[in-house]
């Protein structure tokens, strides 16, 4: 029998959060008390915000449903050690999808785990090889944790950075937030040596530490992370507009595009038109637009229609057509 109080509402409550019905007298048994006590406990959970519901009868029991807010989850250690490896694998690969606050679930998920499950995360995680549709470099899962660690912290973290041309430098900084491309992960931050706001690309960085040094927040120029690694990039490099016309629905096509890349405009219900502004290869943009599967037409620019021609003449040759 539990006498711990405590330890048996944690036990009920990882019980209940299993995608069943429980009937009372299955759960006296399983936590060795009575039905009365089950029923006190139970009351317990709702007073602590736990949606438990119950249904009465012969066949009745409970279960916990869905609330308006999110109460702490109880997780053993399979489950722990299983979330923890899936965000880190999706987290060290930029997936599209994987944002800011997948990262900051993993770095309070491996804030809390005993050394014990953080040994088989890590002996897990290094004997795997993921299969990703993403074409980003990869990142190591502690450098996002630690930089997700401190923006939520308003934390000062210090790293060493190589730039596009190979320039190492030290950076200290006051990070503001991580934006994720679905290709690529980005910090924003206000770099105190340059006294200036800044982005740095995620796989550029090495050694990453948390200084402890806390910090008041600056407003960002933009007020908006994402827009203003947007106007970065494209200070950075060469951009250049696309139009491409889908013979498929904008629904279709939006679904299967990251948001950046634009918003598809419906030109009929079965056909839609696509225009943006990019800054990746024309290659890379071409390939992409080919693994659609739909049919499409490009209207401009000129480069692209003629590598998109090219490349098609390449593969019929080598398909021996």
């Amino acid at each position: 029998m539990t006498t711990d109080t405590p330890a048996r509402l944690l036990q009920l409550l990882s019980l209940l959060q299993t995608p069943r019905e429980w009937p009372g007298g299955e759960l006296a048994d399983r936590l060795r008390v009575s039905r009365r006590t089950v029923r006190r406990d139970i009351d317990r959970l709702r007073e602590l915000g736990y949606p438990v519901q119950a249904t009465m009868g012969s066949d009745g029991g409970y279960r916990l449903v869905a609330g308006k807010a999110l109460p702490p989850l109880v997780l053993d250690d399979e489950e722990a050690v299983a979330i923890a490896v899936g965000l880190r694998a999706g987290a060290g690969h930029a997936l599209e999808g994987v944002d800011e606050a997948s990262v900051r679930a993993l770095a309070k998920l491996e804030q809390v785990l005993p050394s014990r499950l953080r040994h088989r995360v890590a002996t897990l995680q290094a004997a795997t090889t993921p299969l990703t549709s993403g074409d980003g470099p990869n990142i190591a899962p502690e450098t996002l944790t630690v930089m997700a660690s401190t923006v939520a912290g308003h934390e000062r973290l210090r790293f060493a950075y190589r730039s596009g041309d190979g320039t190492e430098s030290r950076r200290v900084t006051e990070p503001h937030r991580l934006v994720s491309t679905g290709r690529r992960w980005y910090l924003v931050a206000y770099d105190l040596d340059r006294q200036d706001w800044r982005t740095f690309r995620v796989d550029r960085v090495s050694d990453p530490f948390a200084t402890g040094a806390r910090f008041s927040p600056r407003e960002l120029p933009t007020g908006n992370a994402a827009e203003y690694l947007r106007r970065s990039i494209s200070r950075q490099q060469e951009t250049y507009g696309f139009s491409v016309i889908f013979e498929a629905p904008a629904e279709a096509i939006a679904g299967r595009l990251p948001p950046w890349m634009g918003t598809p405009e419906p030109l009929t219900p079965d056909r839609c038109r696509m225009r943006g502004t990019t800054g990746d290869p024309l290659e890379w943009l071409g390939v992409r637009l080919a693994m659609l599967g739909p049919d499409f037409t490009i209207e401009n620019p000129p480069e692209l229609i003629t590598y998109v021609r090219n490349l098609g003449q390449r593969l019929l040759r080598a398909s021996g057509t």
